[in-house]
């Protein structure tokens, strides 16, 4: 079984490098990297550069459904693996990726994040988050985007039906739906935690507390076949 990482990247040169080296320090080494560089115009590439393990492809459209795209139609592996780039992930990642699809028949795995840079560093708004969305999607779980990961056999059969509009849906949610769609199971692995940065919060509240809502509401109206939530249902 062969892992693939894919990060999309738009202007990251804060928080690249560290992604990069946590990949790098796996205990169990990915055996693909790609980097989509998706219109970057600081020092992004040039820093993805120093290092020799990493794929390096672009996308010209801008946003980060078709940048996802990109990288998960290139990705080489069985299995695709998903982060953010100011996520920093734990050395025993891809062992327990490799781990949980080896032992379990899933199409798709998921695991809590924690903000490493905000009061609020455990996994409690996550879990949370997964746990009051499970009754929604009928028992599933849900993909949370800076941790999530699918085989690629499920993704060839969902990427001609997953949205490609940013500002319509949330890109984890709108894939989660598209994989239940075709039957698939979603596992979610409470151990498997990525730390993220919580810079959206602190930097653009209006945006993570106002425009994030109502594309959450959009995501679901688009969906709403696949829900269980009364007032859709009618």
């Amino acid at each position: 079984m062969k892992i693939s990482v894919v990060i999309p990247v738009y202007n990251e040169e804060k928080y690249i490098i560290p992604c990069i080296k946590s990949l790098l320090n796996q205990t169990l080494p990915a055996d693909e990297i790609i980097v989509v560089d998706n219109n970057c115009q600081d020092n992004t590439i040039t820093l993805c550069k120093q290092f020799s393990q990493i794929t390096i492809i672009q996308e010209h459209i801008q946003g980060m459904i078709p940048t996802r795209n990109k990288g998960f139609n290139t990705a080489k592996g069985d299995v695709i693996a998903r982060c953010d780039a100011d996520a920093i992930l734990p050395n025993n990642w891809i062992s327990e990726i490799k781990k949980q699809f080896s032992t379990h028949t899933i199409d798709a795995l998921t695991g809590p994040i924690a903000f490493y840079d905000l009061y609020l560093k455990n996994t409690l708004a996550s879990e949370t988050y997964s746990t009051l969305f499970k009754p929604i999607l009928k028992g599933n779980d849900i993909l949370i985007g800076p941790n999530m990961i699918l085989t690629k056999q499920i993704w060839n059969k969902v990427k001609k039906r997953v949205c490609l509009d940013d500002t319509k849906v949330h890109e984890d949610i709108d894939l989660t739906l598209h994989i239940i769609e075709y039957g698939g199971k979603i596992k979610r692995d409470k151990k498997l935690v990525v730390k993220i940065s919580g810079r959206r919060i602190k930097h653009n509240p209006a945006s993570f507390f106002g425009e994030y809502p109502i594309r959450f509401i959009r995501t679901l109206l688009a969906h709403k076949e696949y829900l269980s939530i009364p007032f859709l249902e009618s």
